[in-house]
């Protein structure tokens, strides 16, 4: 589920995690321990509502863990995943984000490739992928869909309104999962996605080594090139603590 309101300039206020109060009030008992920037507890008036609290990582990222007082209701075509989505953050250097991420946040490593770093918090592969790059920013937003054939045919639906997809579509290594990646009309690339890998404590994490591929391909199909740099550059708005 994404919100989009009108501001200003473009930016990434959060991204947000629901979970139990006792999960949420843990993770903000180790965030506060680690001296990790924290907004106050508060309730939100929003769809599902809830109560919980902003934190910032050392790249900037801002992140939101929340405790819903009802469910919310999801679309039924195509389905669209909750915050457990799987989004894609860049940010400069390794410092303490793989820290805060794992340690302190609670997410378990799932993959490494030679600049990507891929986390869950529950049994899908990846919630948050985070990549090396020269600045901080949001690279994409995913929309778990139904099965394959909701992903073309959502790509079908983006074509006939002047949307081409600019990657895809394709199957990913880590997560195993189908994407499409295209630029939505407020400027954020966004990705279709299905078949995300399902994981459990025996996983084997896998590593740069378990990545490759044939010069040219950056996929398992290859019958798709990158063509496009996608969208625009969305910061993480800072957090007022």
């Amino acid at each position: 589920m994404v919100s989009v309101t009108r501001a200003s300039t473009p930016a990434v206020a959060a991204v947000t995690f629901s979970g139990s109060k006792p999960e949420v009030q843990r993770i903000r008992r180790r965030a506060a321990a680690a001296g990790v920037p924290l907004g106050p507890m508060r309730d939100f008036d929003e769809p599902g509502g809830g109560t919980g609290f902003f934190v910032q990582g050392p790249e900037g990222h801002v992140f939101r863990f929340l405790a819903e007082k009802s469910a919310r209701t999801v679309a039924t075509r195509p389905r669209q995943a909750d915050a457990g989505d799987a989004r894609r953050a860049q940010r400069p250097g390794p410092g303490g984000v793989h820290a805060l991420r794992v340690d302190v946040l609670g997410f378990k490593l799932s993959d490494r490739t030679g600049f990507m770093n891929f986390v869950r918090c529950d049994r899908v592969h990846h919630a948050i992928a985070y990549a090396q790059a020269g600045d901080s920013l949001l690279n994409h937003i995913a929309f778990e869909m139904t099965d394959i054939d909701a992903v073309m045919r959502g790509i079908g639906r983006l074509k006939d309104a002047g949307f081409e997809t600019f990657w895809g579509p394709g199957r990913h290594g880590p997560g195993n999962n189908v994407f499409a990646y295209f630029v939505a009309p407020f400027g954020a690339a966004i990705e279709y996605t299905a078949e995300v890998q399902r994981v459990g404590p025996s996983y084997k994490v896998g590593g740069p080594q378990d990545w490759k591929w044939p010069p040219k391909r950056n996929d398992h199909w290859g019958i798709s090139a990158r063509n496009h740099p996608g969208g625009s550059e969305f910061r993480f708005r800072p957090l007022a603590v």
